[in-house]
């Protein structure tokens, strides 16, 4: 059978996460981990609903990656390597302090490709999170799961735009990726064992999320627009990992917004499209 006969069985599976709030707490503790890089605009702050309803795996459901061991919801890749490789949301209703939040998930596609880089397997999710007043927003995930990594040189430097219309330089250090992991239940060692990710992923450091990464790109987006786009589309380019002042760069094109996350060696980390 092949991997791609086998995995397919998954699609179209879905799971719905136990319903949570968002409390006062929560949002205290988002915004002290991201300030002052948080839009305000009179709702509770854009990219919060990544940290609602995260799957609750005992110890003993992980796998040697801290993530929770594949083959339950999402299926079982026998390539090791998962990361975050982007997506799009449309946000119908923002979210609010004291909303109660259910989370709906679907496998919506499975395919393996083989490209310069190997063998990649990409599985697509999609999301529907429901409040009190209806559908608050919809999302498409993409993972996508490598071979064991080997010891690589380090991405060439990107294309960057020239200019930007509206600019961060967000400080990242441990501390910050800690944080972010607890808020978001993240156990992925990439993120603050260092040891792991150098010796075992081979990254040449901790690995900056890419849900913050995205989350500082839309909290740039609705500071430029006032208020959340209603599309906000983004993809994953190369990793960004160590300590460093991230710069994060937005600027007008045409009826869009184009956002992008630039390292400190000037590569392009992340892409994203906001439209309203």
């Amino acid at each position: 059978m092949s991997v791609e006969t086998h995995l397919s069985d998954w699609i179209g599976r879905t799971e719905q996460a136990a319903p949570e709030a968002v409390t006062p707490r929560l949002l205290d503790r988002f915004r002290a981990t991201l300030a002052p890089h948080l839009a305000d605009f009179g709702a509770a702050p854009a990219g919060v609903h990544w940290c609602l309803a995260p799957p609750a795996i005992a110890a003993s459901g992980l796998g040697p990656d801290g993530h929770p061991a594949k083959g339950d919801f999402l299926p079982p890749v026998s390539l090791p390597r998962r990361m975050w490789a982007g997506g799009e949301v449309e946000f119908l209703d923002p979210l609010r302090e004291g909303d109660n939040v259910t989370r709906t998930s679907r496998i919506a596609d499975v395919q393996t490709k083989t490209g310069r880089s190997g063998t990649l397997c990409f599985v697509t999710v999609r999301h529907d999170l429901v409040t009190e007043r209806g559908l608050a927003l919809r999302e498409r995930q993409d993972l996508v799961y490598r071979a064991a990594a080997s010891a690589s040189a380090p991405p060439a430097p990107a294309e960057i735009h020239g200019g930007s219309d509206l600019e961060w330089g967000v400080a990242v250090d441990p501390v910050l990726l800690f944080r972010y992991s607890a808020l978001t239940f993240n156990g992925h060692r990439i993120h603050y064992d260092t040891p792991y990710a150098r010796e075992v992923e081979h990254y040449p450091g901790l690995v900056i999320h890419g849900p913050l990464q995205a989350t500082l790109l839309l909290n740039l987006a609705a500071t430029w627009g006032g208020g959340l786009p209603r599309r906000f589309a983004f993809r994953g380019l190369s990793p960004a990992c160590g300590p460093q002042t991230l710069s994060v760069r937005a600027w007008k094109a045409g009826a869009a917004l184009e956002l992008a996350t630039v390292t400190k060696v000037q590569v392009t980390a992340m892409t994203a499209t906001a439209t309203w």
